[in-house]
């Protein structure tokens, strides 16, 4: 009897160890794609030498926080433009209208395809320069969900050996 017990214990300790690995890495990957000052990749290699035989579901769970974050990035600088009102007190803070007028332009035209390097440091202005500039929401998670998919794909193969 007391071996059932002890294995269950087992079980459910290394259940519990998981799964906090799991949220720590979830919560590491999405604090990194926010304005807050953080990595990921520390985290996620670490993760991947606790569960070496998790890597995919370590993955996952690294670009759906990963790009997460990058949404809540997009929706900060999509609310960002509720505050211009406010700015007739300080019109020296207020975007110049045709400053902004062409950096719509551009955005249009090249800011989209920015988002693919979106994983790397800075992304995180791109990100917002997205919600200001009010990017469609489909595209905007599409193609930073490939991109920092992308980037834990080859970490993890990198990690593990796979390719060098």
């Amino acid at each position: 009897m007391p071996t059932t017990y002890s294995r269950s214990a087992d079980d459910g300790s290394a259940k519990v160890l998981t799964l906090s690995i799991l949220a720590g890495l979830a919560l590491a990957a999405f604090m990194a794609a926010t304005p807050v000052p953080f990595q990921s990749e520390v985290a996620f290699v670490a993760a991947i030498a606790a569960l070496p035989d998790q890597v995919w579901l370590l993955v996952i769970v690294a670009s759906v926080a990963n790009t997460a974050g990058s949404g809540v990035t997009y929706a900060l600088g999509r609310g960002a433009r509720m505050f211009e009102p406010l700015l007739t007190r300080w019109p020296h803070l207020r975007p110049d209208p045709t400053a902004m007028a062409k950096a719509e332009r551009w955005f249009a035209r090249w800011g989209r395809w920015v988002l693919m390097v979106s994983w790397l440091p800075g992304g995180d202005l791109a990100c917002a320069l997205a919600g200001v500039l009010r990017l469609r929401l489909d595209l905007f998670f599409l193609l930073v969900g490939f991109a920092k998919t992308s980037r834990y794909v080859v970490l993890a193969l990198l990690t593990t050996g796979l390719i060098s």
